[in-house]
């Protein structure tokens, strides 16, 4: 999400650096688009995170905030602040049920809000929150309600549709829903079923493989698995060139690779393959990119491997590949210019170019400034500068943050847009076009 509006000074950042206030909406794009609900960063725990949500969220018009949940949900990825922000709208007597099925993309996401819902105590459901339950578990199959109907949630498949009073809409719903009510959903086809009821590892991923029931996702998510229960390597590199990489993004190929490397090259053409549809921009950018001590050690999430400077690399990546001529450069306690490389290259070039220290973005700029002329540029970082930032000398200047703290440069020469997805260049390229 973006934001490039400019207010007087008086708030300051986590490194005691005064920067200029932003209004609450703004401020709660920054937190829930970077953000992973309850999960710890580098400055704040999870915790804060939350409350500074809920304090948010009571300053902003609902409808404001309905929006932001959508647009997390749909066009971030994002899954659990989305339906957070509809339990607060909830709690507030704010919530629109046709938010919450929106928000709602996933069958276990209706137990998933419930829990939420309940996580300071039993309370009684509200009608929007009912009939937006019932409007999404409408939308499901029985494949997706069997595949995310799970023994250990919290609150069930079956749970919901009782809870919410969920209606069939015809026959087959009615057959549907009178399976889910007696526990007798088929069983669908899928890795996680299948190993989960005991089928050997090896047979059924080269099964699925041969009869292409394995997504690009799972795919790349399981390649451990699959080279720890013996697959054979050609039949794994084979499925890979069938695989529909559009929208896979290069952070989930960093992550795979660092666990299986003895497949680097095959994830390299897969990530090349999935950047070259991605339309271009034009003329020279000048790609500066975070490597401070902030940005190594906060995960993107509690169960992934990739930390703020994985998603900065894939982010640099996604650029250097869209970008018609591109300058590189690292910023920390100095700034260094690295090789334009492409690919594992490139996240290579970058951590090595120097060591992580301290944030200081504003002399980056200026330095870079002084010695190159460029037609835009492009900040992938925390926003934590412990320094003042000056203009970035051109006017297409864009700042991608990969942190979700409250408080970031906030000058308005600069877009920022906030999150970690395709969007963010997607964004770019759109708002140039116009």
């Amino acid at each position: 999400m973006r934001s490039n509006t400019r207010s007087n000074l008086g708030v300051t950042n986590y490194q005691g650096v005064s920067r200029p206030s932003i209004s609450a909406e703004a401020q709660l794009k920054r937190v829930v688009l970077a953000a992973m609900l309850f999960e710890k960063q580098f400055y704040v725990d999870g915790v804060e995170s939350a409350k500074i949500v809920q304090d948010l969220v009571s300053k902003v018009p609902a409808v404001k905030v309905a929006q932001l949940a959508i647009e997390a949900r749909h066009n971030y990825k994002l899954r659990h602040m989305p339906l957070f922000l509809c339990r607060e709208l909830a709690r507030l007597g704010k919530l629109n049920a046709a938010t919450l099925n929106e928000v709602c993309q996933r069958a276990d996401e209706m137990g998933e809000f419930l829990a939420l819902y309940w996580s300071e105590g039993k309370c009684p459901i509200s009608n929007q929150v009912k009939k937006g339950l019932a409007t999404a578990f409408g939308k499901f199959n029985e494949y997706q309600l069997a595949k995310y109907d799970r023994s250990s949630a919290s609150v069930s498949i079956r749970d919901v549709m009782f809870l919410s009073h969920a209606k069939p809409k015809d026959e087959a719903q009615e057959a549907l829903f009178k399976r889910v009510a007696n526990k007798e959903l088929k069983t669908p086809d899928t890795w996680e079923t299948e190993l989960s009821s005991g089928a050997d590892k090896g047979e059924t991923f080269s099964r699925l493989m041969k009869e292409k029931k394995l997504g690009a996702l799972a795919f790349l998510r399981n390649l451990r698995n699959m080279v720890q229960a013996g697959v054979d390597e050609d039949l794994i590199r084979a499925y890979a060139t069938t695989l529909n990489v559009d929208k896979v993004l290069p952070f989930r190929y960093i992550a795979a690779a660092r666990i299986v490397p003895q497949f680097e090259d095959m994830l390299e053409r897969m990530m090349f393959k999935s950047l070259d549809t991605a339309d271009k921009l034009s003329g020279k950018t000048v790609l500066l990119v975070d490597i401070s001590g902030s940005m190594f050690g906060t995960k993107i999430s509690a169960k992934s491997d990739l930390d703020r400077f994985d998603a900065a690399t894939a982010l640099a990546i996604l650029c250097a590949s869209v970008c018609e001529q591109v300058e590189i450069y690292t910023f920390s306690t100095q700034v260094v210019r690295v090789a334009p490389r492409t690919g594992f290259a490139l996240k290579d070039a970058l951590l090595a170019s120097q060591q992580p220290g301290g944030t200081h973005l504003g002399s980056a700029i200026k330095s870079v400034k002084a010695n190159s002329k460029f037609d835009r540029m492009i900040v992938i970082s925390d926003e934590e500068s412990q320094d003042s930032v000056g203009s970035p000398g051109v006017d297409k200047a864009y700042i991608l943050n990969v942190a979700s703290y409250k408080n970031g440069v906030n000058r308005s020469d600069y877009t920022t847009i906030t999150g970690f997805s395709e969007a963010c260049l997607q964004y770019i390229i759109e708002v140039e076009k116009e």
